[in-house]
């Protein structure tokens, strides 16, 4: 693979996504890839992108949301950047930490009723 530049198949192989996959970023314009006739190449701009856009999603955040925090930096620069980050961050964390709570209080009552279950049938 080309440092300068990743080929359609390359881009796929080196980020584990499918080809549909790579190709609704680009139509919701999360990409935009350097168009040669039919072939497309993705520069490093888009490799970083792509690398930004798979940890957002293993963060929980919405396609939307990454969409409109990459678009802070187009629009606006690093700093605004940083700092819409910093807000979905806090807002991320809330959220997972919630989930986290709750899926622990469900595991509780699950032994629990497990436990109390075995007992009885032994």
């Amino acid at each position: 693979m080309s440092d300068t530049r990743l080929s359609f198949k390359e881009m796929c192989a080196r980020f584990d996504v499918t080809p549909r996959t790579l190709r609704y970023y680009e139509y919701i314009e999360l990409l935009q890839p350097q168009k040669e006739g039919r072939t497309r190449w993705y520069l490093p701009r888009e490799v970083a992108r792509m690398t930004l856009i798979l940890r957002g999603r293993r963060f929980g955040f919405s396609l939307e949301e990454i969409r409109q925090w990459l678009l802070i930096y187009e629009e606006h620069g690093t700093q605004p950047q940083l700092d819409a980050w910093i807000e979905l961050a806090d807002r991320q964390l809330a959220a997972l930490n919630r989930q986290k709570a709750e899926l622990e209080d469900t595991i509780e009552d699950l032994q629990r009723l497990r436990d109390g279950t075995s007992k009885t049938v032994t």
